[in-house]
């Protein structure tokens, strides 16, 4: 049997970059690595059948797009292995319902949010009073990411009807819009990134989707340290070592968390795709995840 000490499930063509630093992170620290994907997906199937390969740590990035990657994570379910991010726990933070709830009772400021059962539990629904959202407000269903049935802009309970029917079995969340500050001159919406205890807090330009390094110094004169502390909190109530989150300061100086918990991170190189992350963050985060499963070892 061949043992590795992390095993890699991927799947998207744009993590190469991403994959290729963390595989020379692994190198440097000895730790062996295994690549799952769809090209030698069948093959590594076939030796985990056949008790040929195991691995010690995995951090699974496929699973979630393609159900044919689900037998590895069953295999690292039931072997004493070590999760970056583990499947029982991530798939509980997809759910943006319970994650809304979760951060309300432990202090953090969300958006103002009505919550509706799915359309297959309650077809029709009762009388919702929509006043307290505002003229205009976002429907999003509790799963998925990436914006698939998410409506930005809606004004009217008709819009809520018929998105509600895109994803059935699914709860739906109305939430009203949050309006950033301005500071340092540009609007005060953040996202953070949180890897293995570490916070790396972006400004972020939510047209663009452009990521801004947030300064040191900008931090300390723009009263920017609470990104850090929700971020935080967020990584102990959702029980994740690698997340990112968006946060946005408004004028009456209120952090609000706005999008809750992404843990499959769009990690491409800013300096191959401008809405990247920065180079030198994602050279980190690699690092810590290397670190994080020798510390398992």
């Amino acid at each position: 049997m061949t043992g590795y000490d992390l095993c890699l499930a991927w799947n998207w063509e744009y993590d190469s970059d991403f994959v290729a630093i963390l595989d020379r992170v692994c190198q440097s620290e000895r730790l062996s690595l295994l690549q799952v994907t769809p090209d030698n997906l069948g093959n590594s199937l076939a030796g985990l059948a056949r008790n040929e390969i195991s691995f010690k740590a995995f951090f699974d990035r496929a699973s979630e797009a393609d159900p044919r990657f689900m037998p590895f994570v069953e295999w690292a379910q039931h072997h004493p292995v070590y999760w970056i991010n583990p499947h029982e726990r991530a798939s509980h933070a997809w759910n943006k319902a319970a994650m809304h709830l979760e951060f309300i009772s432990a202090g953090l400021e969300t958006p103002y949010t009505i919550i509706l059962p799915s359309y297959n539990e309650q077809p029709f629904l009762q009388a919702v009073d929509l006043s307290w959202l505002g003229k205009r407000f976002t429907i999003k269903p509790a799963h998925g990411g990436g914006g698939v049935g998410v409506v930005m802009e809606a004004t009217s309970i008709d819009q809520v009807l018929s998105a509600r029917k895109e994803f059935p079995s699914d709860l739906y969340l109305l939430q009203a819009h949050i309006i950033p500050a301005e500071l340092g001159g540009r609007p005060a919406w953040f996202r953070s990134i949180y890897c293995a205890g570490k916070v790396y807090p972006c400004w972020w330009d939510i047209t663009s989707h452009v990521y801004t390094a947030l300064g040191t110094e900008d931090e300390r004169t723009l009263g920017l340290s609470m990104l850090r502390q929700i971020t935080s909190s967020i990584a102990r109530i959702c029980g994740l070592e690698f997340f990112s989150t968006e946060i946005a300061v408004t004028a009456h100086n209120l952090f609000v968390v706005v999008d809750y918990v992404n843990d499959q991170i769009d990690l491409r190189l800013q300096s191959k795709a401008f809405d990247g992350v920065p180079d030198n963050i994602v050279q980190d985060i690699a690092w810590r995840l290397a670190s994080l499963v020798a510390s398992h070892l």
